[in-house]
């Protein structure tokens, strides 16, 4: 209920289209990301694409880390 309440209506979805895809994909090696980092490294996509002002993860220095252009907004919640 909680999620539902308090959560939902706070996401919305992103999606990238098959060529971003490849292309953050393709980014991966070079920006050090590999196995579940390569994960990460979509989820900070998504938001630079929709230029959310604030990204929380519980692995700060990880995420600046694949993405120094969008440290600013990473923080610990």
């Amino acid at each position: 209920m909680l999620l539902r309440h308090d959560i939902y209506g706070r996401l919305s979805l992103v999606s990238m289209s098959p060529a971003d895809y490849v292309i953050q994909i393709e980014a991966a090696g070079p920006a050090g990301a590999r196995g579940g980092a390569i994960y990460d490294l979509l989820l900070l996509a998504c938001a630079r694409k929709v230029k959310d002002q604030r990204i929380y993860t519980l692995n700060q220095r990880h995420f600046v880390a694949l993405a120094p252009d969008l440290a600013a907004r990473i923080a610990v919640p």
